[in-house]
Parts: C-alpha cells; sequence; structure tokens
C-alpha cells in the first residue's frame, strides 16, 4: 500500500474529518474519488459533485499512486 498522507496531494489531520486522508485544501476524502472509480464514475464525473478538488489534484494523486506501485 502506498502511503501519501502529510503530503502536497493529501494532509490527513484530526481537525480535519477525523484525520481521514482528503485532497489538501479541502474537506473531500481521498476515499471518495477511489469509490467513484471502482462504480465506474470518471473523474469528470467525481470533479462534478466535487468542485473543491482540481484536475491537476486528481492527476498528481494517480501519478503518485503509479509511481510507487510501479517502483519508478
Amino acid at each position: 500500500m502506498f502511503i501519501l498522507k502529510h503530503s502536497s496531494i493529501i494532509s490527513a489531520s484530526p481537525e480535519i474529518m477525523g484525520g481521514t486522508p482528503v485532497f489538501t485544501c479541502t474537506r473531500v476524502p481521498v476515499q471518495t474519488l477511489l469509490d467513484y472509480l471502482k462504480a465506474g464514475e470518471s473523474i469528470d464525473d467525481f470533479l462534478d459533485g466535487f468542485p473543491t478538488v482540481t484536475k491537476e489534484q486528481v492527476i498528481a494523486l494517480l501519478e503518485e499512486a503509479e509511481k510507487q506501485l510501479l517502483g519508478h
């Protein structure tokens, strides 16, 4: 499993959503994106529902996950 907490992409703080990892500067849990993708929804569908998250944040998260999973 990859760890991105406290990165520029994700933050986790007990004061925000009880420490749930969220996209930095938002209250949107990263798990919500994963749930959308698992349900067959698109990134654009997610962004439409959560306008405080930017496409750049989503792409950066996916790129970092790819690097960590593939060992790049």
